[in-house]
């Protein structure tokens, strides 16, 4: 067919180089659109259907139970000293009137101060025990990911298929 594979040779060569180059790039091609492997957790469920959640809730109700209790006691008689002084101070004199307005001030400052308080212990207490129950999971995500070799685990989608959700597995491995 060739008269003179010399003389055509250099016309060949561009040719030959692109035929290499597509040898050894599509195995690399190949390689990258495999297809990737993801798994989904849903995290909220973990800090509250878990054993390790309920029992952090329960410890946490039971430590702050007590504090509660005088929260409410203290806004149940701060109430009942307001109603009081609305229904006695058209017969007050300004001096007795003014003293007890002032001692409804106080008290009122002092429960908002309580309330406060006890809102950041309890929020401080609540986020300790979720970052223990998250130190946790991530382990276990960790080794669920490492076991089934998936290449992501996302823990916030719009949508995700039951397929690929591994919080159940997640939440057996959390209760053991």
């Amino acid at each position: 067919m060739l008269k003179n594979p010399i003389a055509s040779l250099p016309r060949m060569v561009p040719h030959v180089l692109v035929l290499a180059a597509l040898c050894i790039a599509a195995p690399l091609v190949a390689a990258q659109t495999a297809p990737s492997r993801i798994g989904f957790v849903t995290t909220e469920r973990l800090m509250t259907e878990s054993k390790m959640a309920k029992a952090a809730d329960a410890k946490i109700q039971a430590e702050f139970s007590k504090r509660q209790k005088t929260n409410e006691e203290m806004v149940a008689k701060f109430k009942q000293m307001s109603e009081k002084f609305d229904a006695d101070a058209p017969r007050l004199t300004d001096v007795e009137r003014t003293r007890r307005a002032r001692e409804l001030f106080d008290m009122e400052k002092d429960v908002q101060r309580m309330n406060r308080e006890f809102t950041e212990d309890l929020m401080q207490r609540k986020s300790e025990e979720r970052a223990a129950i998250a130190t946790k999971a991530y382990k276990l995500i960790e080794q669920i990911a490492e076991q089934e070799k998936l290449d992501a685990v996302l823990q916030e989608a719009a949508w995700s298929s039951p397929r690929i959700d591994i919080t159940d597995r997640i939440l057996k491995l959390l209760d053991k």
